[in-house]
């Protein structure tokens, strides 16, 4: 099986939301946002977060623009002006995130994956 990272087959963006940290994960193609709907869970990214997310996640489907959104709740140290973490408004979460490897699918194209 091959291993591939998040950033091969979607892009980014996060900030804060108080104490918490929004990552919002986008597929390039529908084929994309299906794998991502079926690996990228709550408890994966939690996981991939364990040293600075202390609460919940929650994710949100966003199947119009092949989305999934991510909630890290106490993650940031009480958020901008509060804490002393270098990110204390979340913005490299979301490329954090897309550092995180899946397994590739053998019935699953990576060329599908890609714009």
């Amino acid at each position: 099986m091959t291993r591939i990272h998040l950033e091969d087959i979607a892009h980014a963006r996060s900030g804060d939301k108080g104490d918490g940290s929004n990552v919002g994960i986008v597929a390039y193609t529908e084929a994309g946002y299906q794998l991502l709907c079926r690996e990228l869970t709550s408890d994966r990214v939690k996981q991939h977060f364990a040293g600075i997310c202390f609460g919940p996640v929650d994710r949100f489907e966003v199947p119009n623009l092949k989305a999934l959104n991510f909630i890290l709740h106490d993650s940031l140290g009480g958020g901008g002006s509060e804490s002393v973490k270098t990110d204390a408004q979340g913005k490299t979460h979301g490329q954090a995130l897309l550092r995180m490897t899946l397994d590739l699918p053998a019935d699953v194209q990576l060329v599908d994956l890609k714009p």
